[in-house]
């Protein structure tokens, strides 16, 4: 009867391990999906940010031009 105790007792250890494992393996896939969805996609903070640097990206082209020209009163602060 000890015996018995003792390997349920081991294999209980064993296989808690083996369920945490089974466990990762079967969540990574679908974690990598998130991450390469993540990757692919803007979010709306990105989206400002590049809009915002393509609009300094124009501004800054604009008075060059502006000064280019000759002009005096070209928008700058």
């Amino acid at each position: 009867m000890m015996p018995r105790a003792l390997l349920g007792a081991g294999l209980a250890v064993v296989l808690a391990g083996c369920v945490s494992t089974v466990g990762k393996v079967v969540t990574a896939p679908v974690k990598a999906g998130a991450k390469a969805a993540d990757w692919m996609t803007t979010s709306q903070d990105e989206a400002d940010r590049n809009r915002g640097r393509e609009i300094r990206r124009q501004e800054e082209a604009a008075r060059k031009a502006c000064r280019k020209e000759g002009r005096r009163d070209c928008g700058e602060d």
